[in-house]
């Protein structure tokens, strides 16, 4: 079984997303609603998957004053995660470890692997929606064959890093992350596989980029993250062309 770890910030204004609203017409409240949408629909592709989700949260000791809030993370993300999931009791909770993303993530891969003796890891930031429980799934048969799996993003980024064992994790998400990522693995001696590529959203090129594939599912009729989808819908959304180029306007 592979543990599904999604190392999420509790959803504050300006800690979240912080480069979409500078780049797209959404206002920073609306990329924080964004991120809540997209951070439901990766626990749902979790949880319905053959995997077991943990959400790693950010503590808010460890998040700079200006967003520690009065409410706690863990309160916050486990609300979360109640409205998503059929059951609470498909997911469990646990702090974050590290200074950095690099650091953190690396802390709960290797607890997990080494403390805990989980066959495979997937550590994952719940900001690539089409992700889904196939993938995932996907993701842990490759991982029988393949001590890493990778799932390519936008601008050389990983949206998704699965293991069966432990990789230098020091720097490990330095650009291009992808590329870092696999260096990494092949120094360890490590075969890797890859996922299918998709859109992690950080900015609005990406959010460019995602909303016609989701638009286009829709009117296909075939699967979409309903929750970001939704929310994507209900602020209006459309890519059109302007000055010769698609651009993303409300």
């Amino acid at each position: 079984m592979t543990v599904i770890a999604v190392l999420a910030d509790p959803p504050r204004e300006g800690l979240v997303l912080p480069d979409l609203p500078e780049t797209s017409p959404l206002s920073t409240a609306e990329a924080t609603e964004l991120y809540v949408a997209m951070l439901k629909d990766t626990f749902v592709a979790a949880a319905n998957s053959g995997g077991e989700l943990l959400v790693n949260y950010r503590a808010n000791d460890d998040l700079p004053d200006e967003f520690a809030g009065e409410e706690s993370a863990e309160a916050r993300l486990r609300a979360l995660a109640r409205e998503a999931l059929d059951d609470l009791d498909d997911a469990r909770f646990e702090p974050q470890v590290g200074s950095s993303f690099d650091a953190r993530a690396g802390n709960t891969a290797t607890h997990l692997l080494e403390e805990e003796d989980a066959q495979s890891v997937a550590v994952v930031d719940g900001t690539a929606p089409m992700l889904t429980r196939k993938e995932i799934d996907s993701a842990a048969m490759k991982l029988r064959r393949s001590e890493v799996v990778l799932g390519p993003a936008g601008d050389g980024r990983a949206y998704f890093l699965g293991l069966t064992d432990t990789i230098d994790f020091e720097g490990a998400y330095a650009t291009p992350a992808l590329e870092t990522l696999a260096h990494r693995a092949t120094d360890a001696g490590h075969a890797v596989d890859f996922l299918p590529r998709m859109t992690a959203v950080e900015t609005g090129a990406d959010l460019r980029s995602l909303l016609p594939v989701l638009n286009a599912r829709v009117a296909a009729d075939r699967i979409v993250p309903v929750n970001t989808t939704t929310y994507l819908n209900d602020l209006d959304l459309r890519v059109e062309e302007r000055d010769g180029g698609p651009a993303l306007v409300r």
